[in-house]
């Protein structure tokens, strides 16, 4: 269902996560008077407003974290309305009481679709109808185009021309449903990003950007060990120098807050502080993977008569790393409370932030701002939470910003994981897989906010082969002040590339080519689709010289679906190169390919660099690597050299794609790998 808002201006609203009776009953709580021109959102709805100048827009209840969903909105609303995308605006909404404002799950797109085309499809019957009454001719004769009312005779009318006449409007006397996907010329189309020239020309504003409440730049020194604690602090030097404004302690360790952030990072160094050491001082690599290893829950018997093929596997704690580092802005007084960061669930965060500062969560404002990066590390609000103590503890409005190293050192990770997986096989077929995991829980005492974490897709829940019987457990390992977090494809990102080496492994054993055999063990016609696509763009067997192979893997989630095939040199095992990348995705409808391709070529860099290079050691207590020097996500010069992205243009509701590839580009890095060097890889990065 669609609302029409009271206004001045045509302002439309439709129910956003929740149903129409809840929403109904929030919108004629939530009316303005009539003379007022609605500018922003209500509770639980996705609103649309036409202003006078001719432009349409949608406070987005999303975060834009580089992912294209402002773009992708943007198609949705000009596709319905006819407008030139170039009108259409996508401000990102502040932090909301009610409805569904969560960025996560790869659900913005599916989440979106029907109501911002719905709104858009209704404002656009109100606008002919508008201008049917002001040229007192038959609805059905007007047509819509760039933005505008065009009659048979020439006669034009801007929306925002119209805006006010529509706005009075209550039944319009033309159809408010959605184009059927044959008449659509927007949505489908590959498309630029709408802030491609901002980021590109620095106009885009990211919260270090900012220059709100005058708040001052503000660093924290942080414990050299997870979880530890200042017992002293002696900050005479540190007051002592230029710029420097104040000096306050917080959970997390000592703040400086200066004039610059030249000037808090002199001072945060000159701080003498004796630190108390986390609880896991004492532990590193060998003994959470020893830990690790005992907690993967014990396999069933196999079934009689049948032959086993058996694995283990490794994978390493993992930073988000996002290439804008965390920053928030904060300015908490004594009644209220502000904050403008990068936020994938705001309405939580500003719970948090009230529970924190001692405020009612109606007393605290949050912007969300666009982030520069995020892949799940943007669900958790640490820094805002953080900045929101400092700025009440000093007394003023300031613009923390952790360094690259605390977010490595100190920031979310996705946790350490092993597998052991069984494949039962007899006269030729798997009659059994079993696929057993464990990995490091969350036991972090530190500042945060609910994370995200999807269920574990074990055998038994995914059966994306006709595989027998299958079953499936987990285990854990509680380390204290390990603070974890949702990383992109959350568990499928180990559990499907695990499984996907052995169905190579099984395809081996069996003396069997590995596409053909996932042909015909596939239970979907879409998945099978997908790598059919793959094998024959990447020329699947061709002839390579000694040292270079081609692996393939697939996966299926969020109601989409993808393969991945990847060509690799390893001549040189110690430095493997991927030369090529091919992907091949069904998610249904993709609003705009160009993105989806983007989001393919991210997930192939992801699975990359966290098979064959990134990974975070656990040294007494502390994580060693701080910079990209150390963590060593793919650069340039690791990037293949060729990169293929197909969509299949299977129409339907669209699924999700932004995590979609992990699973599948990790599986085929490391089955090439494998193929490569006549290997069999189990810890990964292969370099850990």
């Amino acid at each position: 269902m669609v609302y029409t808002l009271a206004a001045s201006t045509l302002t439309v609203a439709a129910p956003l996560g929740c149903d129409a009776s809840e929403a109904e009953g929030a919108t004629r709580a939530a009316r303005p008077r009539s003379d007022t021109v609605v500018t922003g959102t209500d509770d639980e709805m996705l609103v649309l407003e036409v202003t006078r100048e001719n432009k349409v827009v949608v406070r987005l209840p999303r975060v834009e974290v580089g992912q294209g969903v402002t773009t992708a909105v943007a198609m949705m609303i000009a596709e319905e309305l006819d407008a030139r995308l170039a009108d259409v605006d996508i401000p990102l909404a502040d932090a909301r009481r009610k409805g569904n404002q969560f960025t996560g799950g790869s659900s913005s797109v599916s989440s979106l679709y029907d109501p911002a085309r719905n709104l858009a499809a209704t404002a656009r019957a109100r606008l002919i109808t508008a201008a049917a009454r002001r040229w007192h001719l038959p609805p059905r004769v007007l047509r819509t185009r760039d933005t505008m009312v065009v009659a048979p005779d020439g006669r034009k009318a801007t929306f925002g021309s119209l805006t006010e006449a529509a706005a009075r409007i209550r039944r319009p006397r033309v159809s408010s449903k959605p184009k059927p996907a044959s008449r659509h010329r927007v949505i489908g189309k590959p498309t630029t990003r709408i802030d491609a020239r901002d980021i590109v020309t620095g106009r885009a504003q990211y919260t270090g950007d900012l220059t709100a409440a005058d708040a001052k730049p503000t660093v924290v020194a942080r414990p050299p060990t997870l979880g530890g604690k200042a017992v002293s602090v002696d900050d005479r030097a540190a007051r002592a120098l230029p710029g420097v404004l104040d000096v306050v302690r917080v959970p997390g360790g000592v703040a400086v807050v200066a004039d610059s952030f030249h000037y808090a990072f002199k001072a945060r160094d000159a701080l003498k502080i004796t630190w108390k050491a986390g609880p896991l001082a004492g532990v590193s690599d060998a003994q959470i993977r020893s830990r690790l290893k005992a907690a993967v829950p014990a396999l069933g018997a196999p079934p009689r008569g049948s032959t086993q093929i058996e694995a283990r596997f490794e994978f390493a704690f993992v930073s988000h790393a996002p290439m804008e580092v965390l920053t928030a802005v904060a300015d908490v007084r004594a009644r209220r409370a502000e904050i403008w960061f990068s936020s994938q669930t705001p309405m939580e965060a500003r719970e948090s932030i009230a529970e924190a500062v001692g405020l009612p969560g109606s007393a605290v404002t949050v912007h969300v701002m666009r982030g520069g990066g995020s892949f799940g590390r943007r669900l958790n609000s640490d820094a805002a939470i953080e900045a929101a103590l400092v700025s009440k503890a000093a007394g003023r409005p300031v613009k923390l910003m952790w360094s690259r190293a605390d977010d490595l050192r100190h920031g979310r990770m996705r946790p350490a994981s092993q597998h052991r997986i069984r494949a039962s096989h007899d006269r030729g077929r798997v009659v059994a897989f079993a696929h057993a995991t464990a990995s490091v829980s969350e036991s972090y005492s530190g500042i945060t906010t609910a994370s995200f974490r999807a269920a574990s897709p074990l055998p038994s829940d995914s059966g994306l082969y006709n595989f027998g019987k299958l079953s499936g457990d987990s285990g854990s390992v509680e380390l204290a002040a390990i603070p974890l977090g949702a990383w992109r494809s959350v568990d499928s990102g180990t559990v499907r590339t695990a499984e996907e080496i052995v169905v190579d492994e099984i395809a081996r054993g069996l003396g069997k080519d590995p596409v053909a055999f996932r042909r015909t063990t596939l239970r979907s016609k879409a998945v099978k689709a997908v790598l059919d696509k793959v094998a024959t763009a990447g020329h699947w067997g061709r002839t390579m010289p000694a040292g270079q192979a081609q692996g393939v893997a697939l996966h299926e989630e969020y109601g989409s679906c993808v393969a991945c095939l990847v060509e690799i040199d390893a001549a040189d095992p110690k430095n493997p190169r991927v030369t090529k990348v091919v992907m091949a995705a069904d998610v249904g409808t993709a609003v705009n390919p160009r993105g989806l391709e983007a989001q393919l070529m991210g997930t192939a860099i992801d699975g990359i660099s966290t098979v064959l290079r990134a990974g975070l050691h656990i040294d007494k207590g502390a994580v060693r690597e701080g910079s990209y020097a150390d963590f060593r996500y793919a650069r340039q010069r690791h990037a293949p050299l060729r990169f293929e992205a197909h969509i299949l243009p299977t129409g339907g509701e669209p699924g999700g794609a932004g995590e979609l590839g992990v699973p599948a580009a990790a599986g085929a890095v490391a089955n090439a790998y494998a193929r490569a060097t006549g290997t069999k890889p189990r810890r990964f990065p292969i370099d850990f």
